[in-house]
Parts: C-alpha cells; sequence; structure tokens
C-alpha cells in the first residue's frame, strides 16, 4: 500500500523557486524584443534628448522678452529665422526676437522658452505679437530631461513591452540581449484519456490539459513542447520524461499525482537521474495532490488530472518557476488583484488555502466578486470565471460583502 502524501505549506514550495537555475540568453533583433525578459542592465551612453528641443508648434524665445505679455498689452518681437527640423539653427536669438519652430525642433542659442503657436499673431512676415507670457523651461524638454547619460536605462530581468522598445530604438540598439524562452514540456496521463480529435468511449475523455497547459505556458512568456498521452505504465511514462528531459527545461505531467494503485507520477519522479522529490501534495485546495521533482536542476511537475485543478495550480504555483527560470526578476513580477466585494457568504476548510473561482459583476459602481462553485472537473466554471479569490489556512469561510482581492485570469 502506497504511504499517503504529506502536504507542504504553499510558501515552503515557492521558497523553491530560487533553487533552479535560469535559462540561457541570446541576442534578437530589436523589433522581437516585445514580451522578452532583458538579460542584464542597459544604460545610456547618451542624455535624452541631447539637444533642448520644442514640445510645442511656435516660437522660441528668451522668455523675459514675454514678461507681462497680455491680450491688452502684447509683447512684440522681431522673427530672426526659422528652425529647420532635423537641422542645427545657424543662428542665435536675443531679446525681443524669436525663431519660427515646430514640435521637436532644436532651439536656438539664446532662446529658453516656446510660446505657443495659439497665444501669439503674425503682424507681417518678420514681427509677431504675443499674448501670454511664458517661464523660462516653458514647453521646451531640456538636454537629458528625459534620461541623462550614465543612468540606467533598462533593468536586467525586466519584461519588454512596446514602450520599453520603443526606449531602446531611441537610443540606437539594434540588438538586445535577453533570455531565452524557457521550453516546457506538456505529458498527459491515464488509460482513460484520448486525443481530441477521437471519440470518447464508455469511461474515457479528451485530452484537454495538454491544451489548457499549452496556452497557459505560452501566456507566461514560455514555449510549451507537446509530448502527448502517455498510458498509466510505468516503462512509457519513464520513457517520455526522459526524453522531455532531454528536450525541455521544464515538465509539467497531468494526471497521476495522486495515490491510486496505477498512477506512476511519483515513482517515475524518483527514477530519474539525480533525482528529488522536493514536494508531494500542497496546502491548497484545489491541487492538493501535486507533485514537485528536481532532475538534473529541472523541475518536473505532477499536476492534477483535472483540468479546472491542473489550471488553478498551474496560475498559482507554476507560473512563479516559469517566470524565474526564464529571467523574470522578483521586483518585476506584476501580480495585479483587483478588489472587490463578496457577492455571497462562501465556507473554507481551515489547514488549507482555498482558491474559488468568481465572475465580476459590476453594480452601482462597486465591483462584485460572485463565486462559482463546482467541483473540480467541471470545465465550465472557468470558462464562466474571470479570476481567483483566496481563502485563508486559518480561515473557516467569508461572509458577504467581505472585500477581496480577485487574481485576474
Amino acid at each position: 500500500m502506497k504511504e499517503f502524501f504529506k502536504v507542504t505549506d504553499l510558501k515552503k514550495v515557492l521558497e523553491y523557486v530560487s533553487e533552479f537555475p535560469q535559462v540561457k540568453t541570446e541576442d534578437v533583433p530589436l523589433h522581437e524584443t516585445t514580451g522578452r525578459v532583458l538579460a542584464a542592465d542597459i544604460i545610456s551612453d547618451i542624455d535624452l534628448p541631447d539637444f533642448v528641443r520644442s514640445t510645442m508648434d511656435g516660437y522660441a524665445v528668451p522668455a523675459s522678452s514675454t514678461f507681462g505679455a497680455s491680450e491688452t498689452n502684447p509683447a512684440y518681437l522681431s522673427i530672426k529665422g526659422n528652425v529647420a527640423m532635423g537641422e542645427s539653427p545657424d543662428f542665435s536669438v536675443v531679446a525681443g526676437e524669436a525663431a519660427r519652430i515646430s514640435t521637436g525642433g532644436m532651439l536656438p542659442d539664446g532662446a529658453d522658452s516656446v510660446v505657443m503657436i495659439e497665444h501669439s499673431e503674425a503682424i507681417d512676415d518678420t514681427s509677431i505679437e504675443v499674448y501670454k507670457s511664458v517661464a523660462p523651461g516653458q514647453n521646451i524638454l531640456e538636454k537629458g530631461e528625459d534620461i541623462k547619460k550614465g543612468d540606467i536605462l533598462l533593468s536586467g530581468g525586466q519584461k519588454l513591452r512596446a514602450q520599453e522598445t520603443g526606449l531602446l530604438a531611441a537610443f540606437g540598439k539594434v540588438t538586445v540581449s535577453v533570455y531565452k524562452k524557457p521550453v516546457i514540456g506538456i505529458i498527459s496521463t491515464g488509460d482513460e484519456v484520448v486525443p481530441v480529435d477521437k471519440t470518447p468511449g464508455p469511461g474515457q475523455i479528451r485530452d484537454i490539459n495538454t491544451y489548457t497547459l499549452s496556452g497557459l505556458v505560452m501566456k507566461a512568456g514560455a514555449v510549451p513542447i507537446i509530448f502527448g498521452i502517455v498510458r498509466d505504465d510505468f516503462d512509457d511514462l519513464f520513457e517520455k520524461c526522459t526524453l522531455a528531459l532531454a528536450q525541455a527545461d521544464m515538465v509539467l505531467i497531468s494526471g497521476g499525482s495522486s495515490v491510486g494503485t496505477r498512477d506512476f507520477t511519483i515513482e517515475v519522479l524518483s527514477a530519474l537521474p539525480d533525482a528529488d522529490i522536493l514536494v508531494h501534495g500542497i496546502s491548497i485546495s484545489p491541487g492538493k495532490p501535486t507533485i514537485l521533482a528536481r532532475s538534473r536542476n529541472q523541475a518536473f511537475w505532477g499536476l492534477p488530472g483535472h483540468a479546472v485543478s491542473a489550471m488553478v495550480v498551474f496560475e498559482v504555483v507554476v507560473r512563479p518557476f516559469i517566470e524565474h527560470i526564464g529571467g523574470l526578476s522578483l521586483e518585476h513580477i506584476k501580480k495585479f488583484k483587483l478588489p472587490a466585494l463578496l457577492t455571497r457568504n462562501i465556507s473554507s476548510a481551515q489547514g488549507r488555502i482555498d482558491f474559488t473561482r468568481v465572475r465580476l459583476i459590476k453594480k452601482d459602481g462597486v465591483l462584485w466578486a460572485e463565486p462559482i462553485l463546482g467541483k473540480s472537473g467541471l470545465i465550465n466554471t472557468m470558462v464562466r470565471a474571470d479570476g481567483l479569490i483566496e481563502i485563508g489556512i486559518n480561515t473557516e469561510g467569508l461572509d458577504k460583502g467581505t472585500e477581496v482581492e480577485v487574481m485576474p485570469l
């Protein structure tokens, strides 16, 4: 008879994250960097902007020339010249003079501000009236005001969004060093599991987990490799795990993580090279029988066979491990939670953390979280859910109207 697993506290499980090495890095073209994790700090080698530039269409002026200007008492200025876009002006201005300038143009020497074109009127080709005064530095960007030379432009371990890619473009970065996308192997197990293109017979189900887990892996910034369905046979599962060990950075095995007489996952993982079973059971629901093993510094997960349980475990436990080996640093992991009020009383058992699916509803400007109750095998509960709420390990339940934090799905 198999010994029943001993559950591990969720916090302790997450502490194992740092024990797994990160993937290698690679240089990629700038246009492929969005969504990738930066491998190292990038230091600014120039000031941005590297010249004083206008933020408005109008006239570059010494601010003192406009002091006291109003609609009833305008300031009269002479046009010294035009600032051509993309060029350095070959003239300067002094008190009482102005230069025509467009947004992004370089201020001529002597100018320290820009009068908006809306606050001026041309008298003729050589002079203007200014109806509103400007202060020194108004409507311009000073040299280095955005980013100074020597500043950390972007820090290693952060995921690059479109705006970071744009910033790198501003500094002429043609290629960027990023972490490789982790490769995550996915194996489904069970004699009852059949491919999605087959009609299930009595007692059989289609393979859901391969596809839900693949989608979650891609969402986490990694690349899934599908190793297919393995029947409940020790040798077959060991062979498939050995193949996955050679090709993937982490492996997810769904099904076979409990203590059934045909569940070989724990035995197979124990037989892998340099194997160490770190966790067999986590104090959460759903997902209690989850396994975490290590083989050759690679994480192997034994996830529940029930689709909902596997997805919840992935979001709560597996995702942080993928983000870590993919180079994402703790300070750059953004976990947004939405505050909401509970629509009804909900019970919970002490001694475990419950993760309950909820639907978000907005009523009279207030966000409510409506629990979606159902067994872990019901995939429609995840389809209808907008997020998860966490009920603490020492909490017997939550009352209607309690403020909760919703983890978006």
